[in-house]
């Protein structure tokens, strides 16, 4: 099935909530590979939770911790990995990134605000107005994620097996050679 990524691994990114996790899991499941989430190694290696992480640290703790894992993680093939939010505003993170295929799951920031406005976890969102502030951090955030190989729009209909499906077909034109 993944003989056309020859083990290259696939990067998810995008926006926290966009469901880099979940989809991840189900794209990992189809190609057979294994699948990672960077947040998660950084809170195995640390041993803290990413908020805690934060509050004692500091972000610019948490994204060079995040770069590490991303460049022991692209060592390895055959990995669908699902990256933070910020992984890309670290320029270093795109040399990484571009050993593999990007995926950029955009989901609108409406979608964003439902699917996050319970979740207490999410350090940059403990803020007054966190809708405001994903705002920002998408704006911030979406020139980059734009430079991704396959761009994947949110449909409200999709369900994530079929997003990852999906996710699939597009990376298979993505590596299509252009004639």
């Amino acid at each position: 099935m993944n003989d056309f990524l020859k083990g290259s691994n696939v990067y998810l990114i995008g926006m926290m909530g966009a469901g880099k996790t979940t989809v991840g899991k189900l794209l990992a499941a189809q190609l057979g590979y294994r699948f990672m989430d960077t947040d998660a190694v950084v809170e195995q290696v640390t041993g803290l939770p990413i908020a805690e992480l934060f509050a004692q640290s500091g972000e610019e703790a948490f994204r060079q911790m995040e770069s590490q894992v991303l460049a022991e993680l692209c060592a390895y093939t055959r990995l669908t990995i699902a990256t933070g939010g910020g992984i890309v505003l670290k320029r270093e993170n795109w040399g990484y990134l571009r050993h593999g295929i990007v995926v950029w799951l955009d989901v609108p920031v409406e979608q964003l605000q439902t699917r996050l406005q319970a979740d207490t976890t999410r350090p940059l969102l403990q803020d007054a107005d966190p809708a405001t502030k994903l705002q920002a951090l998408l704006e911030q955030r979406q020139p980059l994620y734009a430079q991704a190989d396959v761009h994947i729009r949110y449909d409200v209909a999709e369900t994530p097996e079929e997003v990852a499906t999906r996710a699939i077909e597009q990376i298979k034109q993505a590596l299509k050679p252009s004639v």
